[in-house]
């Protein structure tokens, strides 16, 4: 089963990303490089909750 996550800016703590993430098989967050719109640059997005 898939749960929906949604991913924070580690710079500035924007949260805007959402990704699916397996609950079954992950026990740690999510991190993702992304681009944070907020910021203009690639940061480090980890899971909110």
């Amino acid at each position: 089963m898939r749960k929906k996550v949604s991913l924070a800016c580690e710079e500035c703590s924007s949260r805007n990303y959402s990704s699916y993430k397996n609950q079954t098989n992950q026990a740690e967050r999510l991190e993702v490089r992304k681009f944070c719109k907020r910021c203009g640059k690639h940061t480090l997005h980890r899971e909110t909750k």
